[in-house]
């Protein structure tokens, strides 16, 4: 009972450590592949637990060694976008400017009614309420309502509906989304030249750049100051 009693205590802060590495962020996705770190950890840590035969190094070095896959594969999945969609999966557009994407919902094996069903847990009872929703790679649905269906503010109450526009990504990290810069009916010729406006010459210097709702470009650099933050680059 004494021996079972401290490989608990003992494999229960291995474990408290390995999490803690792995960071908020990583929990906080639970993509496939976390979850299935996750699982395998728990699995691990039980073993030599319930079997005594079982050393204990060999446990924990079986949790360390996923571990140290996990953070590998995170930082590759941060520089190849490829790689970041194999393991984590990506985004899928399910409904597009209040358009339902059928062929989307029939490859990730969703039906009508799944989908109703999670918009009115997310407060929209009604399809044509949405104007996009889209499935994230940790399984949770985003939903943009139309702009005669969102949640009024002060600014709104001085103005007339307009045509809700989605925000979209076209830098990460100098990775170039050319997916979405094709969706927005643009070239690399413009994103240059707007990028030229805040003096930037290669997609290696920008750390985010991106349209907002209001279909303004947004620029971050890889400028860290002190404190390390990034702030928004401006028009020079």
């Amino acid at each position: 009972m004494v021996i079972i009693l401290i490989r608990t205590v003992i494999l229960y802060f291995v474990v408290l450590f390995v999490i803690r590495v792995m960071g908020k962020g990583e929990l906080s996705k639970l993509d496939p592949f976390q979850m299935v770190i996750l699982f395998m950890i728990a699995e691990l840590a039980a073993i030599p637990i319930e079997s005594l035969d079982i050393s204990l190094l060999n446990g924990a070095t079986a949790i360390i060694t996923l571990l140290f896959l996990e953070v590998v594969i995170s930082i590759l999945s941060l520089k190849s976008q490829k790689l970041n969609n194999f393991f984590n999966g990506k985004p899928s557009l399910i409904i597009e400017q209040g358009k339902i994407n059928s062929d989307e919902l029939k490859s990730l094996r969703i039906t009508i009614d799944d989908l109703t069903e999670q918009l009115r847990l997310k407060n929209f009872p009604s399809i044509s309420d949405v104007d996009y929703a889209i499935l994230e790679s940790n399984g949770d649905l985003s939903v943009i309502p139309k702009s005669d269906k969102a949640p009024l503010t002060k600014k709104d109450l001085n103005a007339s509906p307009s045509k809700t526009f989605m925000p979209m990504v076209l830098l990460s990290d100098g990775v170039l989304f050319q997916k979405n810069l094709r969706m927005l009916g643009k070239n690399e010729n413009y994103l240059k030249k707007e990028l030229l406006k805040y003096k930037i010459k290669d997609y290696s210097e920008v750390f985010l750049c991106f349209f907002d709702e209001n279909k303004q470009l947004h620029v971050y650099i890889n400028d860290r100051n002190n404190s390390g933050l990034i702030k928004e680059a401006k028009q020079k």
